[in-house]
Parts: C-alpha cells; sequence; structure tokens
C-alpha cells in the first residue's frame, strides 16, 4: 500500500511545475489569475524543491525499494502543498529542510552499500540541497543561495552520467578530472555566501568544466549515432549539456547578480535548458519505473525537445537583448513545450505498443 505513494506524490510533483511556471510567467509581465500573488516570489523554490526535489527523491525511492524512504519525497511534496496554499515561509522552509534531510540520509544509504564517486558525488548534491533549505528557511533571499539549488541539480544529474559513463569505460584520469571539477564548484559555493564577486563565476568556471567532461566522456556522444529511442536520449543529454556550458559562461560574464535580465538568463539557461533537457531525456526511463508501465517512443517526442530549445534560446535573447516582448513570448512557448511533452508522454503510456522499441521498469540505456 505505502508503494501506492508514488502515484500521488508524481502528480503533486508535476502539478507543483505546471502552477509555478504559470506563477514564473505572471511574474514576467502576463496577465494570468494567480491564487496568491506569494506564488510569484515562491517561484523558485516551487520548481526546485517542490517539483524537482520530489521527482528524483522519489525516482531513487523507487529505484531502492524501501518503504520507510518515501518519507523524503512526501515531505517536499507537502512543502510544495503547504507553499501553493500560502502558508508562511518557516513552516514550508522546515518541511523542505526535512525532505532534504531525509535524501540526504537516502543518499547515505547508498554510499555504503556502493562506494564509489557517483554516489559520493550524489551525496553531495543532496548535502548542497540541505544547505540552500536551511539558507531559505533562516531567512536569505533566493538569489543569496540560488547557487546552492544550482549545485544539488548540477552534481545528483551529473552523477547519474557517470555512472552510466563507466560502461565504456573513460581513462583513469577521467575520474579525477571529474574529482576536480566537483571539488571547483563545492569551494564556489563556499565563496557565494560571504564574496559572490569571487564565489559566482568560480562557480560558472565549475560549471563550463563539467558540461565539457559530460561533452567529452558521457555515453551520448556514442549512442546519438544510433537509432529512434536511443539517439533521441542522447541528443536530449547533448542539448542539456550544451545548455549548461552557457549557464557557465553567463555566470562569469555576469557575476552576481539578484534580478533582472541577466538573473533570469543564468538560471533559465541552466534550470530549463540543462535540467528541462535532462528531464525529457530520462522520461522514457522514469516513467515507466515509476509507473510500472512500458512506454512506446515516438518520434513525435523531438517535437517538445525542439520546442524547448526555440523557445528558450528566444528568451534568453530577449534577455540578453533586453527585448521584453520576445522574453515574454519565449516564456510562454517554454510552458507549451512542458505542456506537449506531458501530453507526448502520456499517449506514449497509453497507446498499445505495435513497435519494439518499448521502455520497461528498470531497463538501462
Amino acid at each position: 500500500m505505502i508503494s501506492r505513494a508514488r502515484y500521488p506524490l508524481l502528480v503533486i510533483s508535476l502539478l507543483t511545475a505546471l502552477l509555478a511556471m504559470w506563477a514564473g510567467l505572471a511574474r514576467m509581465g502576463w496577465r494570468l489569475p494567480l491564487y496568491s500573488p506569494a506564488w510569484i516570489i515562491a517561484h523558485g523554490p516551487l520548481m526546485i524543491s517542490g517539483f524537482l526535489g520530489t521527482l528524483i527523491s522519489l525516482e531513487r525511492v523507487v529505484a531502492l525499494g524501501r518503504r520507510w524512504m518515501y518519507l523524503a519525497p512526501a515531505l517536499s511534496a507537502l512543502g510544495a502543498v503547504a507553499m501553493l496554499l500560502g502558508l508562511p515561509q518557516p513552516a514550508v522552509g522546515a518541511l523542505m529542510s526535512l525532505a532534504s534531510l531525509g535524501f540526504l540520509t537516502i543518499c547515505a544509504v547508498m554510499l555504503r552499500r556502493l562506494p564509489a564517486l557517483f554516489t559520493l558525488t550524489m551525496l553531495l548534491g543532496a548535502l548542497a540541497w540541505l544547505a540552500g533549505n536551511l539558507l531559505w528557511w533562516a531567512g536569505l533571499p533566493v538569489y543569496r543561495l540560488v547557487l546552492f539549488w544550482v549545485a544539488f541539480l548540477a552534481l545528483t544529474i551529473s552523477a547519474e552520467r557517470l555512472e552510466l559513463s563507466r560502461v565504456r569505460r573513460p581513462p583513469r584520469y577521467a575520474e579525477g578530472l571529474f574529482l576536480a571539477v566537483v571539488i571547483l564548484l563545492l569551494v564556489g559555493l563556499a565563496l557565494s555566501l560571504a564574496w559572490a564577486e569571487w564565489g559566482t563565476p568560480l562557480s560558472g568556471l565549475a560549471l563550463l568544466a563539467m558540461a565539457a567532461w559530460l561533452l567529452t566522456w558521457d555515453i551520448a556522444r556514442h549512442t546519438v549515432s544510433k537509432a529512434a529511442l536511443t539517439r533521441f536520449i542522447a541528443v536530449c543529454m547533448l542539448c542539456g549539456y550544451t545548455w549548461l556550458g552557457l549557464s557557465g559562461v553567463l555566470a562569469l560574464w555576469f557575476g552576481p547578480v539578484a534580478a533582472g535580465f541577466a538573473y533570469d538568463a543564468l538560471l533559465h539557461a541552466f534550470f530549463l535548458g540543462f535540467v528541462f533537457s535532462m528531464i525529457f531525456g530520462h522520461a522514457p526511463i522514469i516513467f515507466p519505473a515509476l509507473l510500472h508501465r512500458p512506454l512506446v517512443y515516438r518520434p513525435l517526442f523531438y517535437s517538445h525537445l525542439l520546442l524547448l530549445q526555440i523557445s528558450l534560446l528566444l528568451r534568453i535573447l530577449g534577455d540578453l537583448g533586453g527585448w521584453l516582448v520576445l522574453r515574454q513570448w519565449g516564456g510562454m512557448l517554454n510552458l507549451i513545450a512542458v505542456l506537449l511533452f506531458l501530453l507526448n508522454t502520456i499517449l506514449s503510456l497509453i497507446l498499445k505498443s505495435k513497435t519494439r522499441d518499448t521502455v520497461t521498469q528498470g531497463e538501462k540505456y
């Protein structure tokens, strides 16, 4: 019975993402109805802890199969609901901090079971999420701590790709370089609180180096020459790594920013360009595992991937050029790309397979 909790938790995380993006459009100037104006301020925490925190921890729990671990995604989902209902920030911050502490515990169990660089990196990502949530709970503005949330996702995602890269046995020095990039990012985080003018560019350099590492040694470089679903996943990965590198370049160029167009470009190159490209690529693996239902690959998947890339490019060009209308329409098309992604995924889950190119629970790529 407890394992069935993954269904409502998945629904809450996806609804949180859509409502947070809706609030993000209102933040950009679109006149849209909102349950509460506070949603505009909560856009970032809703996306990172409410949506991504719930989804990532839920995926780990389902993979490990331990019932007590469901507490972590349940707390982050509860925190998202509390935020949407307008509960006081200290209460929401406490829930999100407990959720990230639960995820840190899950990662510690993984590291104990399998001591390796990728499990250590995932643990460090969980620690960054916890630190960011604690700082947010303590009342720091999001722009002061957002790099910790960036590190949470960068380390978590790159750890998963590092695990898969071992299939092709990269040279030994590649792991050493990966570890150096992780250390550089952690140093940048430490400096960002007291000396943001140094910490932010250093973190940007780490993101750029991480993108270079992934473009060099990730298996997507080789699987992109395959066919159908395997190629689609690889294309998503390569698009994501390009946006990761761009976010690093923007952090180096602009340094610490608290608001405005530069802030929007930097964060959304990472959170939309990198993270959502990775979500689009991993979804054909994650959703069958979470739902215990095969997914049929369709070439139509490229429609939501292409729309995301084009719309985000328009948005960032609008940011960098100061073109408000282009920026607004880029943001609207970002949401439409996510809606199209959900529609294509749902259709592929309910269609009966007429092809062998399906993904089932537990399949690797």
